[in-house]
This record gives structure tokens, C-alpha cells and sequence, in this order.
């Protein structure tokens, strides 16, 4: 379906590690899917922020979104208040394949790749499990977010102030010997989602990732966010993050460049 664009109220501004608006924005969110993204744009500034979604409350009308303040963008887009009005467009790009809420799933996350894995974890409970990883302690967000909706934690940090000292990679392998994983859903840095699919090929195990790149039009028109896929018979293409994502199959993703 298009896309919607409007200007919607931000309802609720959360404390943490990341910046933290739930926006009441009915007619988007009753569209929107886990893993999908929304564009915001910020007032002085020609592009707008691509920005995964988090939660999705349908009843409500809500969406919840974190992001990390990372340039002058970001940094405008962080000063807004509960009951201020921001420019939302969406729901953007195709979200994660969700199975039967039977199925085994993990979600694994590193850093801002840990805020859209909530809603797909919340889709299977205490059938998921979240594996989300921090560069120390005080950048931790959504631990208690996955409890909440009785989604395991396993929690990596770089430094070791928290939970597992190292690698979220090495909580994945300890949880794929522990028992049947029917999927694996992971968003974060490349190079994370090149060993997570590694991992997932070499034990038969279905895995989507989502991808990050710059943006621009955020619908496919700008050929900004390119990144390198296969095509059915191998062939190596081009695919669009914003348009053809930003979740793919992982065995359809070139990592290495």
C-alpha cells in the first residue's frame, strides 16, 4: 500500500540509553509491520531520519520508536516534548517474516539494532529468545521491555560491565546448542549479521536480517541506500534498503564487499 504521511502527536517521552517517543498515529500504525521503518522529518533539514519501529500498538494507535542522537538531524529531532507534533511518513519498507507463535524464534540485536527486534519478540513470548548486545552497560535499552513481555534475555556487553563479556555470536551458538531455533530475526552492525548468517547457514537455520545504510527519499526513488544482493540463480545485484528492506533473507545479502 502507499505510504501515509501526517503530523501526529508525540504521547509519551521514555528515559534511558536511547531517545524514546511512543507517537499516537492510528492510521500508520494500524499498518504497520515488526521491522519496518518510519521517515521523520526534522524542520531546518532537507532529508528526513529514517527510524526503525520498535513497538506497534494498534489498539492504542501507537508507535514507539528509539534512536541515538547522531548528528545535527538527530540532534534537533531529540529536543521534542510529550504533546509536540513531529512529521511522520510511513509505514516504510518490507518487515520480518513472522511464523506460527509455536515456533522457536531469536532475535539478536547490537546496539541500535536491538529497538525494532521488540516487536518481533513479542510476537512469539516466552518462545523467543533476545540476545542484545551493548558496548557497556550504561547504553543498555530494552532488557526489561523483552522480561516484560516473558522474552529471555541474554545480555552482552564489550567491556564486561554487563552480562555476557563478548560477543553476541557466542550467546547465539550457546543458545542453538541448547535446543531447536526454527528462526532467527537480527539486526546491527554488518559485520554482526555476516557472522549470525554464517552461523544460521552452517546449522540449517532460516535467518532474516535487517540492514542499515543512509537514506534518502526513504521509497526507492533516490538509489541512495544501495547494497549488493543475489539474484535466484546467484548472480550478484543491487538492492535498495529503503524499498526492496530493510529485511532480507540472509543468504540473499552480499557482506562481503
Amino acid at each position: 500500500m502507499a505510504h501515509i504521511q501526517g503530523e501526529y502527536p508525540i504521547i509519551k517521552v521514555g528515559s534511558g540509553a536511547m531517545v524514546d517517543y511512543t507517537i499516537h498515529c492510528p492510521d500508520i500504525a494500524k499498518e504497520a509491520k515488526a521491522g519496518q521503518f518510519v521517515h521523520i522529518r526534522v524542520p531546518g533539514f532537507t532529508l528526513r531520519r529514517p527510524i526503525s519501529i520498535s513497538e506497534i500498538d494498534k489498539d492504542a494507535g501507537t508507535l514507539r520508536i528509539l534512536f541515538d542522537v547522531r548528528g545535527e538531524g538527530t540532534k534537533e529531532l531529540a529536543k521534542r516534548k510529550e504533546g509536540d507534533l513531529i512529521d511522520v511518513m510511513g509505514p516504510l519498507g518490507n518487515g520480518f517474516d513472522l511464523l506460527d507463535k509455536e515456533k522457536k524464534a531469536v532475535v539478536v540485536g547490537g546496539g541500535i539494532g536491538v529497538p525494532p527486534m521488540l516487536q518481533t519478540a513479542k510476537h512469539y513470548g516466552a518462545n523467543a529468545t533476545a540476545i542484545i548486545g551493548f558496548r557497556n552497560k550504561d547504553l543498555i535499552v530494552l532488557e526489561e521491555d523483552f522480561k516484560k513481555h516473558d522474552v529471555p534475555v541474554m545480555l552482552c556487553t564489550d567491556d564486561g560491565t554487563a552480562g555476557h563479556h563478548g560477543l553476541v555470536t557466542d550467546m547465539l551458538k550457546e543458545r542453538i546448542a541448547q535446543g531447536p531455533v526454527d528462526i532467527v530475526y537480527a539486526c546491527g552492525p554488518k559485520i554482526m549479521l555476516k557472522f549470525v548468517a554464517k552461523m544460521c547457514q552452517e546449522n540449517g537455520i532460516r535467518c532474516q536480517v535487517s540492514l542499515e545504510e543512509r537514506m534518502g527519499c526513504g521509497v526507492g526513488a533516490c538509489l541512495v541506500c544501495a547494497c549488493k544482493t543475489k539474484k535466484e540463480n546467484g548472480e550478484e545485484t543491487y538492492s535498495h534498503v529503503c524499498k526492496n528492506g530493510p529485511v532480507f533473507e540472509a543468504e540473499k545479502v552480499v557482506f562481503d564487499e
